[in-house]
């Protein structure tokens, strides 16, 4: 049913502990891996592992691709009806496709489906943990709700190690956009995804996330996250149904609300002339400020009901009485 497709460019240390529990799943899954063109023995250890796991397979582009063209190629190459991406510092708990195959199979019409992550140090000491996010320990979002919490930050798929979904709906989508390499990417491609069927999260930590100098994400510049944020929460505006149109918040308090988001970070990194850059006037934004409480409050609660969001409890079937 699965396939965990697992990217790598140079860090054959970490590849080989998400590789190890990816195997190691209670469900049997493939574990595909695709190597961008490492020059650290990646090559060496993976065509050798391929020669004794029957369950794994290994690709390497033939030059730096890319994050983003990487994971394409690796999906095209699946064979699993369910993609559960994997970047090679993060991790699985042995449990994870096991619990995502159970929510799943409650909810037939589902394309994506999302996990709690624990944020890990590099010596895998936990730091903190993604919140609960819904009633239940599973829960599903209609299709055409979840747009607009995308849009207000209350539908929280969060980042690759948290996330799989369809593959056939993946390549209806296109696949991820090289442009947006590691920026906003993956968000991206789940908002592509949820035009396609509903969500299913569950409340459980199935995966694990490491936070490290090394990690991609401390390579960007706050401007160019602004930038590809403003592009991103547009698509999504776009993309909001009628029946949410009413007590949408208009495009121009988004983005509004995302300088000052952009520029609150620049100050915590004592930026103060960056943020000033980045705020554009935001700071100074009364709809700006209040957008940036309320999203806020929402999400401090967002085990609780959720304004014009439906979140509905996944139960199982009761088993009918013999006789």
């Amino acid at each position: 049913m699965f396939t965990v497709v697992i990217t790598t460019y140079n860090r054959l240390d970490l590849l080989k502990r998400a590789i190890q529990t990816s195997l190691d799943q209670t469900v049997a899954s493939e574990v595909l891996v695709v190597d961008d063109c490492s020059q650290d023995g990646t090559a060496a250890y993976c065509e050798g592992l391929m020669a004794s796991e029957t369950r794994f397979r290994y690709l390497r582009n033939n030059t730096n691709q890319g994050h983003s063209r990487s994971v394409n190629r690796g999906i095209e190459a699946a064979q699993g009806d369910w993609i559960k991406l994997l970047d090679d510092d993060d991790y699985l708990a042995p449990n994870c496709l096991a619990q995502m195959e159970k929510a799943i199979a409650l909810c037939p019409t589902a394309v994506i489906c999302s996990c709690q992550a624990a944020q890990v140090n590099a010596q895998g000491v936990e730091l903190s943990r993604t919140p609960i996010t819904g009633p239940g320990e599973m829960f599903t979002i209609p299709q055409g709700d979840i747009h607009y919490g995308m849009l207000i930050d209350v539908v929280p798929f969060g980042t690759p190690v948290q996330v799989a979904f369809r593959r056939d709906a993946f390549i209806q989508t296109q696949g991820w956009d090289s442009h947006l390499d590691t920026n906003f990417d993956d968000i991206d491609s789940w908002m592509k995804l949820a035009e396609h069927g509903d969500a299913v999260f569950i409340n459980q930590c199935l995966t694990y996330r490491t936070i490290w100098p090394g990690g991609y994400n401390h390579r960007l510049a706050l401007g160019d996250r602004l930038t590809a944020h403003l592009d991103l929460k547009q698509g999504i505006y776009h993309r909001i149904p009628p029946h949410h149109h009413h007590h949408c918040p208009p495009f121009d308090h988004i983005a509004q609300y995302l300088k000052l988001h952009w520029s609150l970070a620049a100050l915590k990194q004592r930026k103060f002339t960056l943020a000033l850059q980045l705020a554009d006037g935001a700071l100074f934004s009364l709809r700006a400020w209040q957008l940036l409480w309320q999203i806020r409050q929402w999400r401090r609660n967002l085990a609780q009901p959720m304004p014009h969001v439906e979140k509905r409890v996944l139960t199982p079937l009761p088993t009918p009485a013999i006789g």
